[in-house]
């Protein structure tokens, strides 16, 4: 598993910057345009990724295992809400995705078999306290990524971008 976190986490960063490229061809008004998504815009689809990407790797630094690659989420304030916009500007919002994206790359190299089969003991936005699988969590945010970056490739696309290849298989290597 710790192979395929890793995959998955390279996926990630790949198909991320390929988002942000397609996104900077517009101009910030179409970006920020409600467009009856669920977080209304492009700006406010991505802001959201972020946002949970926040909340889920911020529980994942009060894991007992002390990951030592999670620092940088351990510095940023939690989220007041799932929709809270962190950054209205694309160029901020990118950054903030890139590093992002490094910390979960990083993270992925400090995971083994018993810290995936270990429960994680956590309280979601409400307050509410869980205690599930970590692995299972953890294929939870790349779904949760995935589910909401298809969202972006489409409202991209009714704006006139196409984003490309999107399939995970684009980056699954020859053996």
């Amino acid at each position: 598993m710790e192979d395929t976190f890793k995959q998955l986490a390279l996926y990630n960063q790949w198909i991320n910057k390929s988002i942000f490229e397609a996104a900077a061809r517009l101009c910030h008004g179409e970006l920020c345009r409600d467009r009856s998504a669920y977080f209304g815009s492009i700006i406010g689809t991505l802001n959201h990724i972020l946002v949970g990407d926040i909340c889920w790797f911020k529980r994942f630094a009060d894991h007992p295992a002390n990951f030592q690659s999670l620092n940088y989420f351990r510095s940023l304030s939690n989220p007041g809400s799932l929709d809270e916009i962190l950054h209205d500007e694309l160029p901020d919002l990118c950054k903030a995705r890139e590093q992002s994206d490094r910390v979960i790359l990083q993270f992925t190299t400090e995971l083994t078999e018993k810290i995936i089969a270990s429960t994680l003991s956590y309280r979601n936005i409400k307050g509410h306290q869980y205690n599930k699988n970590l692995g299972h969590l953890l294929l939870h945010v790349f779904n949760h990524q995935t589910h909401h970056r298809g969202q972006v490739s489409t409202l991209l696309y009714q704006a006139g971008i196409d984003v490309g290849v999107t399939d995970l298989v684009a980056g699954i290597p020859e053996v």
